[in-house]
């Protein structure tokens, strides 16, 4: 493995050798880029940070530190994924035993009329593409392992009710979120559509899509429905690539408008979605040398080495999101004026996964 995805694994163990704030998503995409790096190193102390970290939140009945399972929220399945990862690596109960309360919240979880996930309870009626990353690869991935093939169609339904929701005609891509009740003030009243494409709700979509897959039964009807929706998806993010650049843009469709940046995480999701999804044969096996050019451009676009040799991974969208508090409305304005940071984990993570894949 070429130096950048090494080196950006090192220089995250130094700058945070641990981590115990919450029970956060982003702290599992991060594990996962991990988790994706020991898989090609086989180094010991990329598993033991890992292993490490999880093992803060998890008691040793199974259960999960921070973790609260009546806010029926998906961002809360997200770090399932290590946990399966690790009872499959070392057979240690604890961790199948948390990975079953994630399980429990999932069959609780609210749902539209069709059967799509609500992202959280304290968002009623509402579909976000970030909830199809967060759980559809755990939902599969559990129901591969402990044998509950009854929720293939299941994870299928999440898909299938996005799209049908979701996609625009027009360009291809897909709409952040979907109010079904159409009464948000972020969403247009007749279609119940945020407004605007925003990069990382894409790259959640294509790397759930990318990730759900590896669960989904090679003889199951559902593969090829879903291997299409992955390459509509690709067609459509490629086609709003940056020429310059070759990276994507915090609002997809709109680079040369006044105040959009290039943005980090979305060019890593689609990078690391490119590439897998060429190894796998969901796209022609000529997109793995467009995702190695890819990869190239966001080192150069992206990556700035630090006076004590670390690497820091800019412009990362700090967080995006609807309703709420705040106010968050969804508009242009809104997209482009959240602030960025360097080193944010939903941005390193997707580039170590980019990274372990490409090189």
């Amino acid at each position: 493995m070429a130096s950048y995805t090494i080196r950006m694994a090192d220089s995250v163990r130094k700058r945070t050798p641990s981590y115990t704030v919450k029970w956060a998503y982003d702290y599992g995409v991060l594990l996962k880029g991990m988790a994706a790096v020991w898989q090609k190193t086989k180094d010991g102390k990329y598993f033991q940070y890992i292993k490490g970290g999880m093992d803060y939140f998890i008691g040793e009945d199974g259960s999960i530190r921070f973790y609260h399972p009546d806010a029926y929220s998906l961002d809360n399945i997200n770090n399932g994924k290590i946990l399966l990862w690790l009872y499959r690596e070392t057979g240690d109960e604890r961790y199948r035993k948390a990975a079953d309360l994630l399980w429990a919240q999932l069959q609780e979880q609210p749902r539209t009329s069709e059967g799509a996930f609500w992202h959280k309870k304290c968002y009623p009626s509402q579909f976000w593409l970030d909830g199809l990353y967060m759980a559809s690869p755990f939902y599969a991935q559990y129901a591969q392992m402990f044998g509950k093939p009854e929720a293939v169609e299941d994870v299928v339904r999440q898909f299938r009710v996005c799209e049908k929701h979701l996609r625009d005609a027009k360009t291809g891509l897909l709409y952040h979120a979907w109010d079904e009740s159409r009464t948000q003030f972020w969403c247009d009243p007749k279609t119940g559509l945020s407004r605007n494409f925003w990069g990382r709700s894409m790259g959640w979509y294509i790397m759930a899509l990318a990730d759900a897959l590896d669960y989904i039964p090679e003889g199951s009807g559902a593969r090829p429905e879903l291997i299409g929706y992955f390459r509509s998806a690709a067609e459509a993010l490629l086609k709003v690539r940056d020429r310059a650049s070759g990276v994507w843009y915090q609002v997809l469709d709109q680079g040369g408008r006044k105040g959009n940046y290039r943005e980090a995480s979305v060019s890593c999701m689609v990078c690391y979605a490119v590439e897998k999804g060429a190894r796998k044969g969901y796209l022609p096996a000529e997109y793995r040398s467009l995702a190695g050019e890819i990869f190239r451009d966001i080192t150069k676009e992206f990556l700035e080495e630090t006076p004590d040799g670390l690497l820091n991974l800019n412009r990362v969208c700090r967080v995006a999101g609807l309703g709420g508090k705040d106010r968050r409305d969804g508009s242009y304005g809104y997209y482009i004026g959240e602030p960025t940071a360097a080193n944010d984990f939903k941005g390193v993570g997707p580039f170590l996964m980019a990274g372990a894949e490409i090189e």
